[in-house]
């Protein structure tokens, strides 16, 4: 099976500078790509001079995560795509559970446990032990529940979940060329999550393979600001409008528009004045796009069991419900 470790960069190069050494040292018979965003730092010189071994696809513009993957990956000739971000130390063998894995054909995505790079005791919050969604579209992990991240007791174990962190995401090329990659709209933030999403309606299975560890230093591209709050509303209303269920669809929208409202009244009451409006401006942006979202639900069947807890807000913010095991 050909492996490509493929790195999207964007002004990283004191990233990858920092995170390269454990990546090659650690990764035997894989090959090596970075996609550049037009960075606009010595990141591509850093490369030829210093890891000639790695393979560069330069783009001409700063597209973003979802559309500087679709266009990088389309000149990568691999079997098996491992999606992984410039600010991840990799441990030694992380790649061999993977090869074992992906031998067994019903394998279509997975990812690693996911720890804090500066924290290692600690999961990270893009990822943890594998991620899920409830009703209404709010993603959580095992390890995480919104911001809440759980110590790494060993607690979990490989097992299915229902999207993969693009902080580390492996992926067959024939699944990712069946999806059509990444939303390209997305932008970034949760595009792996419609992914996945996507994927399961069409029958494929994502793992979390917890015998494969990495460690994320996380928010290096963005870190929590009223852009990322946009981005995360935005992006997750376009995400349901997708994906769930025709029979659902109105309910789970209506409810969600429900507790978006609170979510902005709980950032104007902390004083978070450009949060609340982000979330605003991100409805206004869904509104706009409402034809463009829905024409892309397309004609395949929508899997109506894509939740296991029905609203996670209620439990975590109301029940005090902070770690995976108490849902």
């Amino acid at each position: 099976m050909k492996i490509a470790i493929v790195i999207l960069n964007w002004n990283g190069r004191s990233l990858m500078e920092q995170f390269l050494p454990s990546l090659i040292e650690n990764t035997p018979n894989a090959d090596f790509y970075v996609i550049d965003n037009a960075s606009t730092d010595d990141s591509c010189a850093f490369l030829s001079q210093h890891y000639p071994q790695i393979n560069q696809v330069v783009l001409e513009a700063n597209y973003g995560f979802a559309k500087g993957y679709n266009l990088g990956l389309k000149s990568i000739d691999a079997d098996l795509y491992c999606l992984l971000n410039n600010d991840v130390a990799v441990s030694e063998n992380w790649l061999t559970p993977f090869q074992e894995a992906f031998k067994a054909q019903e394998l279509s995505i997975a990812q690693p446990l996911i720890l804090q790079h500066k924290h290692p005791n600690y999961f990270e919050y893009a990822g943890a032990a594998g991620g899920f969604i409830d009703r209404y579209g709010f993603p959580y992990c095992r390890g995480r529940i919104f911001d809440s991240l759980e110590e790494n007791k060993g607690q979990y174990k490989t097992a299915d979940c229902f999207w993969a962190t693009g902080a580390c995401m492996f992926i067959r090329r024939t699944v990712w060329e069946e999806l059509e990659g990444f939303d390209e709209d997305f932008f970034m933030h949760q595009e792996e999550i419609d992914l996945c999403w996507r994927a399961f309606n069409n029958g494929h299975i994502t793992k979390c393979i917890t015998t494969a560890q990495v460690f994320h230093l996380g928010a290096a591209s963005l870190k929590p600001s009223p852009q990322k709050t946009f981005y995360n509303h935005r992006n997750s209303l376009w995400m349901l409008l997708k994906n769930v269920p025709k029979q659902k669809l109105f309910s789970v929208i209506f409810g969600r528009l429900i507790l978006d409202g609170f979510a902005a009244v709980r950032y104007l009451i902390n004083g978070q004045v450009l949060s609340f409006l982000m979330v605003i401006k991100a409805h206004f942006s869904v509104y706009a796009s409402l034809s463009k979202t829905l024409s892309k639900r397309g004609q395949n069947k929508k899997n109506k069991s894509y939740y296991r807890h029905n609203n996670l807000p209620w439990k975590y913010f109301i029940l005090r419900k902070g770690e995976f095991s108490d849902l």
